[in-house]
């Protein structure tokens, strides 16, 4: 039986290369998904792909940091399904303005705005969703984060950005979890398919005087396989950490990071 049967999820950043993924293979393990994102081509693609794979999706816009977007989308969700079992928040933005120079010569707002940004959505998604699930005492509530949450890396505010989004997966499932929501994360590691990895290169490398090659490189080195993490091992994790399977894991951020964060 398909680890996913029956339930149903939202993802937001749908459209994105994580998000993608993790719809897919929702999809592909029974669950009917729900997609979004701020803009409908990249999303109603992915949506389009799951159907014509025989699965069940819906796409809508959905800007992931607009209360009321969000609220009137699950709205319309619970009205079509009845339910929601899962919502994951693969938000995403451009990082490079967020990327800057040294802290000590950046302005508060630049380094705040990934802080804020990032928070505001998974609060957000997260809170809206846990009202949904609450009456039924059941629910799984995701996010994905990287390793600058744990790692001192020249990034300004992006690194703290991810680090209280970890912190905010603990408090969550503290106050969800007996209520029968669980409440988890995954860290994944640095993946050259994710437009992010590129946007890096792209603004610090080649200032560098790196190379595609190098960069990668210096990456895969970074973990214990010397390989990258893929979108596919993302997604899978992902729909095993939704499924009753995975009961015991809440409260923490998974570490899909090959190694390179060997806790």
């Amino acid at each position: 039986m398909s680890e996913l049967a029956n339930k149903v999820a939202v993802v937001y950043g749908a459209g994105g290369e994580i998000g993608g993924a993790v719809a897919r293979a929702f999809a592909r393990e029974g669950a009917r998904v729900f997609l979004t994102g701020r803009r409908l081509a990249p999303v109603a693609a992915v949506a389009q792909e799951i159907v014509s794979s025989g699965g069940l999706a819906e796409s809508a816009v959905v800007d992931a940091l607009d209360e009321q977007a969000i609220d009137e989308h699950l709205q319309s969700v619970m009205t079509a399904a009845g339910r929601i079992d899962i919502s994951f928040n693969a938000m995403g933005s451009s990082i490079a303005a967020d990327l800057g120079g040294p802290l000590v010569d950046m302005d508060v707002q630049q380094f705040s705005a990934p802080i804020t940004r990032y928070t505001t959505s998974y609060f957000l998604t997260a809170r809206l969703a846990a009202r949904r699930m609450l009456p039924n005492k059941s629910g799984v509530i995701m996010t994905v984060t990287a390793p600058p949450a744990r790692i001192g890396t020249p990034n300004g505010g992006y690194g703290p950005s991810q680090a209280a989004k970890e912190a905010l997966t603990r408090y969550l499932s503290k106050e969800l979890a007996p209520q029968g929501i669980r409440v988890i994360g995954l860290q994944a590691h640095g993946m050259p398919e994710t437009e992010t990895i590129r946007e890096i290169f792209g603004s610090r490398a080649n200032e560098a005087g790196v190379t595609w090659a190098q960069f990668t490189g210096y990456l895969a080195n970074t973990n214990h396989p010397k390989r990258f993490l893929t979108l596919a091992e993302v997604a899978n994790a992902a729909a095993f950490v939704a499924s009753d399977k995975a009961s015991g894991m809440m409260g923490s951020t998974v570490n899909l990071t090959l190694g390179a964060l060997d806790d």
